[in-house]
């Protein structure tokens, strides 16, 4: 079933604020061999100019990724989840997360398009912090490949 392409431009409501911690960062970083101390050292952290330890590039992905279910869950958007492979993923950037942040995610469809029986969906993920200010955008496109037997 091809996706609705009337979705374009539907945007889910915020998710509830989600408390970076130190140990999750370490924990992360350590999970994808990063070795860089403002990670896991605080002092070290500062003395680039922050004011605690710093998260990966890519550690917002699973807070992202998880506020992207209420697209994938929405049952009108009629996506078989079963046939859905990562296509790509990007992040924009304002400012680093840090330890301490409590992160928000705003996700809206940013297109529909189908090509060669798949779907393919983008989805940006707005990350604002308790503040409202504006951390990082995550671009994420996901791909429900075609049923070859329908």
């Amino acid at each position: 079933m091809a996706l609705d392409h009337s979705f374009v431009g539907r945007t889910y409501p915020p998710t509830d604020p989600y408390e970076v911690g130190r140990e999750k960062i370490r924990e992360f970083a350590e999970a994808i061999g990063d070795t860089n101390p403002a990670y896991t050292d605080a002092e070290a952290a500062k003395a680039l100019g922050y004011s605690d330890v710093i998260a990966p590039p890519t550690f917002v992905f699973a807070i992202t990724f998880k506020a992207a279910g209420q697209v994938i869950e929405d049952p009108q958007l009629g996506l078989d989840y079963s046939r859905v492979v990562h296509g790509d993923q990007k992040f924009a950037y304002t400012r680093p997360v840090r330890s301490g942040d409590r992160l928000s995610v705003t996700s809206t469809i940013e297109a529909i398009k189908s090509m060669a029986g798949n779907d393919i969906i983008d989805i940006r993920g707005e990350v604002h912090d308790e503040a409202g200010e504006h951390v990082v955008t995550a671009f994420t496109k996901l791909v429900a490949r075609a049923d070859r037997e329908a």
